[in-house]
């Protein structure tokens, strides 16, 4: 899958904007050639040029300047913005441009779209599919045109188009995830997708490419440093997603417990000391829960947080008693990168959605503590002490439906026992949902984390008794799995 870093010119600046506001634009740069050859030797295979001004305008406002672009670099560049007429898409291929997007004049004018396929070829046009609140938008994302998107889509295949530009516009410039699901119906379609909008990390890029992506325009991410182009380039040409191993720490007290199925809690150590030990042996992430906070019903312990997080460098994932988006947001300004809600989800579903929209849905995980109940699986709250009418599986897609961007998964009748994940729960949920799991509860041996990271389906596995009494170590199980055809990193 092709990564094309995307450069968005507004007023003879390099800018992005959130979700296409106009009013609502950040400057990375006044000198938008420069970072053109910036992303060149950087090893970007292709850039993405947007006349921001000539999209709102409908006649090109940057032209010269792109055209300095062009001139600039060895790589191909595709041009939008602004071309509603064939004079103008001429002037474009002509000056070098390898494909230009059309948007607006592909949406409003078919006649202009069926002679451009004609005279140019398909190879040459990129339409832009773009929604905005579930409905095309145009001029430069300033108008919500009549067009069905179906319908739309339709009339794309029957004049012969290949390759569509998709971008979910209220995803765009907020790095909260895109919109896989449309992505991947696209993809099924028969159209060759470019995606846009909404790209985050790694894990984004690899899903994209998993579901059959042909490239991916990454701006926010690029410039705000979420992610390198050489990773975001590595991620796209991974055949697997690599499978991640995560310790632990239940915290209670200031002091980190271990039990068996939630209960006869044991003192297994100091937070500060087991989680700057996992960081150095090459845990992927660390969870930290506050087990207790949400029973005794008062915050998370935030000091402990913060002593944490001052000594570990790797993704760091905070819960318990987090209740509302104000302990949100200060977990993650003392370091936290995720945090996982649970009793508080339960109690306000809308803290999901909230939390997703200020923070993003990458920063957001949705743990479920679960029993088995006769044939069901029940989903516990407060720490596990309190049964809840929500069934496991409704509950995991209701999360993900809300803006969970993880399920971290627990099964209380496995927890500390030893004897291995439940697979059954574990694959139905992971089957059921479209975003990441972490499996949880019963890790005993480097056998149990392959068997959940295959038959179960899981993307992570979580572990704890395992790794705090040094029956094992992180290096070890992903040695294991490396040499058991299992993608893990290294």
């Amino acid at each position: 899958m092709l990564i094309i870093p995307a450069i968005d010119i507004l007023g003879g600046k390099c800018v992005r904007l959130l979700r296409g506001d106009f009013e609502n634009s950040t400057v990375y740069s006044d000198d938008p050639v420069s970072v053109a050859r910036d992303w060149e030797r950087q090893g970007a295979p292709m850039l993405h040029v947007v006349d921001l001004d000539g999209a709102k305008s409908g006649k090109p406002a940057n032209f010269e300047l792109i055209l300095k672009i062009v001139r600039a670099v060895g790589i191909p560049i595709e041009v939008g913005g602004g071309v509603r007429d064939l004079a103008t898409l001429q002037k474009y291929l002509d000056s070098g441009a390898r494909r230009v997007v059309l948007g607006t004049g592909a949406v409003n004018d078919e006649d202009f779209l069926k002679t451009a396929l004609k005279k140019f070829g398909a190879e040459k046009i990129v339409v832009a599919v773009e929604i905005k609140n579930g409905k095309i938008a145009t001029e430069g994302w300033q108008k919500s045109s009549r067009v069905q998107f179906d319908d739309f889509l339709l009339e794309l295949k029957k004049l012969g188009v290949d390759t569509i530009l998709f971008t979910d516009v209220s995803r765009d410039g907020t790095l909260t995830a895109p919109n896989f699901e449309t992505a991947e119906g696209l993809v099924r379609s028969g159209f060759t997708v470019i995606a846009s909008g909404g790209i985050s990390d790694a894990q984004s890029i690899s899903r994209l490419a998993s579901i059959g992506a042909n490239a991916a325009i990454l701006g926010t991410a690029l410039y705000e440093k979420k992610i390198t182009l050489r990773d975001a380039l590595a991620a796209a040409n991974s055949n697997e997603l690599t499978k991640r191993i995560i310790p632990c720490l239940d915290v209670t007290d200031g002091k980190v417990v271990k039990g068996v199925r939630f209960e006869d809690l044991k003192d297994a150590g100091d937070p500060v000391a087991l989680g700057k030990k996992y960081s150095e042996e090459g845990a992927d992430e660390l969870v930290f829960l506050d087990i207790t906070a949400s029973k005794d019903n008062r915050q998370t312990l935030f000091n402990v947080v913060k002593d944490v997080a001052k000594n570990i460098f790797i993704p760091f994932t905070v819960g318990g008693g987090l209740q509302n988006i104000d302990d949100i947001r200060t977990a993650l300004l003392l370091g936290a990168d995720k945090v996982s809600l649970n009793t508080s989800a339960i109690k306000n579903p809308d803290l999901i959605s909230e939390a997703a929209a200020a923070f993003g849905e990458q920063c957001v995980v949705v743990a479920m503590d679960v029993k088995k109940i006769g044939d069901k699986y029940k989903v516990f709250k407060k720490g596990g002490s309190v049964e809840t009418e929500l069934e496991a599986i409704a509950w995991a897609k209701e999360a993900v439906r809300r803006g969970a961007g993880e399920i971290l998964l627990t099964s209380m009748d496995r927890d500390g026992t030893k004897l291995g994940y439940d697979l059954d729960i574990t694959r139905a949920i992971s089957e059921a949902v479209s975003v990441p799991v972490i499996a949880s509860g019963g890790a005993g041996s480097l056998e149990d984390f392959k068997t959940v990271l295959t038959t179960g389906k899981a993307d992570a596995a979580l572990a704890a008794s395992l790794f705090h009494y040094e029956e094992s170590s992180v290096g070890k199980v992903k040695k294991y799995l490396s040499a058991n055809n299992v993608p893990v990193r290294l």
